[in-house]
């Protein structure tokens, strides 16, 4: 399993479980040559997160992230001045429309025989009244595909009052998906990769994760080559203000979920002056270092846990004692345990390893309308049945059932590897850490901490660390958070909001990962509010 900061929007999830009944950390240098730091990004001696992640903690406060120059440099006027050859994406999509946008691959040195070639799609705005321009969405990840989610789900899932007045649009990062995606293994390889004991008990054990984990960085070294080294948020943000320009428009309309709040605020912190309405849902704070965001994570999960907990006492197929959260958190490391020694069968040729199932647990957690489908996969496993608990973890890893996998988690650790030093450097440095993470969870601690090691053998240095992002002089930014959320747990919207010298708070008390669009009037009255005037919420507005 390799979890560790897998920011996802739950809108995918919940509508893939629907259909059912419905992370890697930053990197260091292993081989290959070291990625080029963004000039913006400062010197990389001021980044406390190049340290030993144990002293991270004790440095102080992080720099700022510098906003670019205004004016716009000679070298990048031809990509900011192209015309996209809009046309008919085609099949089941003939509604939207797809382009094709070029951008630098090494934005301090442009060159036009190395650009990337980034996949857009769009649906126009039909509504009556005024169009306020294009509304660009992303569901997070990182490896998270923008265009999917836009097609899938965004563009008849978001409110007809919004769709009615902005053109929909969506592009897929670099690296992601249509946008020339990082690879890194074959469909089997992944398969195994997915299953590798992450709690290992003797150094035989330990030896396997490590070699798994170096295979994969390897895999993706010979696989995606120069891409690997430019696949950053920063990256990736310049490359939304290239779109921007070329759609027309002097501002950027933005929905960000999960990590995608991370590329939302790095945008912001880039080029202030050119936000227009942005929001920020299940938001990320970008002043941590990689091990705190796994511990964060690790205690964000285990709260999701205690709601599941509490909401299966409810039901007489629970198949946890009493429903009570400490009861359960021991009963599914007692689950876990056993697995480790008798995986299940699954009526495939996959059994249910206990990293798969640790990986089926967490994929539930993200959305409560998946905690009976988590309810009843709890209790089929008990009976010795683990097809459905498999299930989970293929829809979390983005794994069909023909068994081919998206590039989610290639993605995922290639954009996270290169944003944040790693949160360990070797497995001495995740023994002594393991009693904190299980202290945080005792049913999925360890588990969090040892994946946390994944990207502390990635070929490219991290080109970025943790830093601030005030954002002067931007227009007001809505950050919203959950206070139950799992993946981006609710004190790094607080955080967020805080550091953005314009941002404002809105606060969902509730469960599950992210809040538009999950059923709250309060939620989607002040969002959708915002984006059709421009005015945010009340101050530290609560919805419920």
């Amino acid at each position: 399993m390799d979890t560790s900061r897998l920011f996802r929007t739950s809108g995918t999830l919940a509508a893939t479980a629907a259909l059912l009944i419905s992370a890697a950390v930053s990197g260091t240098v292993a081989t290959g040559a070291a990625a080029a730091r963004p000039r913006h990004m400062g010197d990389p001696g001021s980044f406390a997160s190049l340290l030993p992640p144990e002293a991270a903690d004790e440095q102080a406060a992080p720099p700022e992230l510098a906003p670019l120059p205004a004016a716009l440099p000679r070298a990048l006027r031809p990509y900011y001045d192209q015309r996209l050859a809009w046309h008919s994406c085609g099949g089941k999509r003939a509604d939207f429309e797809c382009a094709t946008l070029r951008a630098p691959l090494d934005y301090e040195a442009p060159r036009s025989y190395e650009d990337v070639k980034l996949a857009v799609s769009r649906k126009k705005a039909t509504g009556p009244g005024k169009r306020l321009g294009a509304l660009m969405v992303n569901p997070g990840g990182p490896g998270g595909s923008a265009i999917g989610f836009l097609q899938e789900y965004a563009a008849s899932g978001y409110p007809a009052a919004v769709r009615d007045r902005y053109d929909m649009v969506a592009m897929d990062p670099r690296g992601v998906a249509a946008s020339q995606p990082v690879t890194c293994l074959s469909d089997k390889e992944m398969d195994a990769y997915a299953q590798v004991d992450t709690t290992p008990d003797d150094p035989a054990e330990v030896r396997e994760l490590v070699a798994s984990f170096k295979k994969f960085a390897q895999g993706c070294a010979a696989r995606s080559g120069k891409l690997l080294g430019h696949v950053s948020t920063v990256e990736a943000a310049r490359d939304m203000d290239v779109l921007r320009a070329v759609l027309g428009d002097d501002k950027l309309h933005y929905v960000g979920a999960s990590y995608g709040t991370f590329l939302g605020a790095t945008y912001a912190g880039l080029f202030p002056s050119r936000v227009g309405r942005l929001v920020l849902d299940g938001a990320m704070d970008p002043g941590l270092d990689a091990r705190r965001i796994n511990r964060d994570q690790t205690a964000g999960f285990q709260t999701a846990l205690a709601s599941f907990a509490a909401d299966c006492a409810q039901h007489e197929d629970c198949p946890l004692e009493g429903g009570r959260p400490d009861v359960a958190g021991v009963r599914l490391k007692q689950f876990f345990d056993r697995l480790d020694q008798h995986p299940l069968d699954t009526g495939t040729s996959r059994r249910l390893t206990e990293s798969l199932a640790t990986t089926g647990v967490i994929s539930a957690m993200y959305d409560e309308t998946t905690w009976p489908i988590l309810r009843k996969a709890l209790h089929n496993a008990q009976t010795g049945d683990g097809a459905l608990l498999l299930r989970l973890s293929d829809l979390y890893y983005e794994r069909d059932q023909r068994g081919h996998y998206t590039n989610l988690m290639p993605a995922n650790s290639a954009v996270n590897c290169l944003d944040l030093p790693p949160a360990f450097r070797g497995p001495a440095a995740v023994r002594r850490a393991v009693p904190d993470f299980e202290k945080a969870s005792p049913a999925l601690g360890a588990s969090f901490a040892w994946s946390a090691l994944s990207c502390a053998y990635w070929p490219v240095r991290a080109t970025g660390g943790p830093h601030r992002i005030p954002a002067r002089g931007a227009a007001p930014i809505l950050v919203v958070g959950t206070t139950r959320d799992p993946a981006t747990p609710y004190p790094w919207a607080r955080a967020l909001a805080s550091q953005l010298s314009s941002g404002r708070l809105l606060t969902y008390d509730g469960d599950g990962h992210t809040a538009y669009t999950r059923g709250s009037r309060c939620v989607d009255g002040a969002i959708n509010d915002y984006l059709l005037t421009g005015t945010p919420p009340p101050a530290s507005r609560k919805c419920s």
